[in-house]
């Protein structure tokens, strides 16, 4: 088959009738489902249990997404044991062959596009555009992991040795443990698995119980397009109950993780345990967040920047890692940027994900209200509150008001802590430099954006700003795959660069072959 070059899947623009109509039907197709009891699926096979949970639309907590079995530590067993033997045949399955079940994917998702927005939509209260963003990058990843796998899979050059002939090969590692998170439920999922998949390696895949919906649709794709049972495993359940008994299991040799440094951190200590018959150190890639900031020099344009940090800020109400919760903004211009930035966050509308008049929609859940709103609290007595602060609607969903906090100090709470929602707070600098030390004066090194027109500033900031995605005059959200490898520094994680030409390697390992020549 022809592989074309690759390229980013273009944005939906629902400003034209006719996306803005296939979404809207897409909406009310997928309210028709809701409710639903799932699966597992272990080796190929649905998989219930008495035992189940519910996902809730935040919008709406009392309706229910969808119905799911609580898995156990057996289904664990099951799951990886079954992994384990589809990787004795998969992993000899040729790399053409392991790319086009990718690419089939890729092709179902976008004839399913608006569909998978919309349960994104009521599942974990993504706005439409956000919603659109996600399902692109997932076929994005699908995409560009097929094409990179055919090139690992190529010939690499050796230094010549007299008399011999020598080569380079990459092996899959085996099973790999799959923990996405929930706010974005089917790009980093679909990226994480997909990658391991294409290398030849099978995986267990454990969703966030906040989004477990997104999830089974995957699989379901993957099971459309005729991957073989076992070499994608679901199982669904809390992660206190089924996740340490995933990273713990001797089978599993790579585990890839997106979410909290304190569930990161967790779990790269329990796979650094050797167990009873583990024959590997297990790799873990870990991507665990950030509090990423935005600096906004004396030379920048303010239009431009305040535009930029609102959207870097309240998109998806906050909830990526990627998220600006810091502006540090040079003392000469501050008193006009906060102003610029008013008018932006002011004119957000917010309501519910569903409708596409919204800006802004609810965070996931109750709990992630509550710990936002304590942060909020807190940040009150650190700082002053321009806007929002409080909760919004008649607690029927989970709304938060933007919440902008200005004049905090660099060792605040709300300057230091990732809050993981709609909550910006506003540092004043000396100077470039002074910016530039408060924005590295964090225990994270995610993502960060400068505005300003200053050459040598860029330059500077270049050489400085210590975070792994790093933009100029633009937001710190958005990173594209294949432009943009995404992964951070420090507590941000193990600078995977998912979308990038390094990520595959990590789910391979070399093996040099040297032959004597007669």
């Amino acid at each position: 088959m022809e592989i074309r070059e690759f390229r980013n899947e273009p944005l939906t623009d629902f400003a034209h009738p006719e996306s803005r109509a296939t979404m809207q039907a897409a909406i009310e197709g997928v309210a028709s489902r809701l409710g639903q009891r799932r699966t597992m699926q272990i080796d190929g096979r649905e998989v219930s249990r008495e035992t189940t949970f519910v996902s809730q639309n935040p919008s709406h907590a009392s309706q229910v997404v969808a119905v799911f079995p609580k898995g156990t530590t057996e289904d664990v067993a099951r799951a990886v044991g079954a992994a384990a033997s589809a990787f004795e045949t998969w992993r000899y399955v040729s790399a053409e062959e392991r790319s086009a079940y990718l690419f089939r994917a890729a092709e179902v998702m976008r004839q399913r596009r608006h569909e998978l927005s919309a349960w994104m939509s009521y599942e974990v209260g993504k706005t439409w555009p956000e919603a659109d963003a996600d399902t692109a990058e997932a076929i994005d990843f699908l995409e560009f992991y097929g094409r990179e796998n055919l090139r690992y899979a190529g010939e690499h050059p050796c230094t010549p040795v007299p008399g011999e002939r020598a080569t380079l090969v990459y092996r899959p590692l085996g099973v790999c443990a799959v923990i996405p998170p929930w706010n974005f439920p089917l790009a980093i999922l679909v990226g994480m698995a997909s990658a391991a998949i294409v290398t030849g390696n099978t995986v267990v895949l454990k969703p966030s119980s906040d989004a477990p919906t997104i999830g089974d649709e995957f699989v379901r794709i993957m099971r459309e397009v005729g991957l073989p049972g076992g070499v994608l495993n679901f199982l669904t359940g809390s992660g206190s109950e089924i996740g340490d008994a995933l990273v713990t299991h001797p089978l599993v040799r790579l585990v890839a993780f997106t979410g909290s440094k304190q569930v990161g951190l967790r779990i790269n200590e329990l796979a650094a345990h050797v167990g009873p018959g583990q024959r590997w150190i297990k790799r873990v890639i870990a991507e665990m967040g950030g509090k990423d900031a935005i600096i906004v020099d004396r030379d920048a344009d303010l239009d431009a920047a305040a535009q930029g940090v609102t959207s870097s800020a309240f998109g998806y109400q906050g909830q990526k890692c990627s998220a600006c919760s810091r502006v540090i903004v040079d003392g000469a211009v501050y008193d006009s940027f906060v102003e610029k930035l008013l008018g932006r966050v002011g004119g957000l509308r917010l309501g519910l994900a569903t409708d596409p008049a919204s800006d802004l929609g609810p965070v996931v859940s109750g709990r992630a209200q509550k710990t936002i709103l304590e942060s909020i609290a807190r940040g009150r007595n650190e700082g002053r509150l321009l806007a929002g602060g409080e909760a919004v609607g008649d607690g029927s969903g989970y709304f938060i008001a933007p919440t902008v906090i200005a004049d905090v100090a660099p060792s605040a709470h709300v300057a230091q802590e990732e809050i993981f929602g709609p909550v910006l707070a506003v540092l004043r600098a000396r100077d470039f430099e002074d910016a530039l030390t408060i924005a590295n004066d964090t225990e994270y090194g995610l993502t960060g954006s400068v505005y300003t027109r200053d050459r040598a500033k860029i330059a500077r900031a270049s050489r400085d700003f210590f975070v792994g995605n790093l933009y100029f005059n633009r937001k710190c959200t958005g990173a594209l795959v294949g432009g943009h490898p995404f992964g951070g520094f420090n507590m941000s994680g193990t600078n995977s660069k998912a979308g990038g030409r390094d990520y595959l390697l990590l789910f391979l390992q070399a093996q040099s072959i040297a032959e004597k020549l007669a």
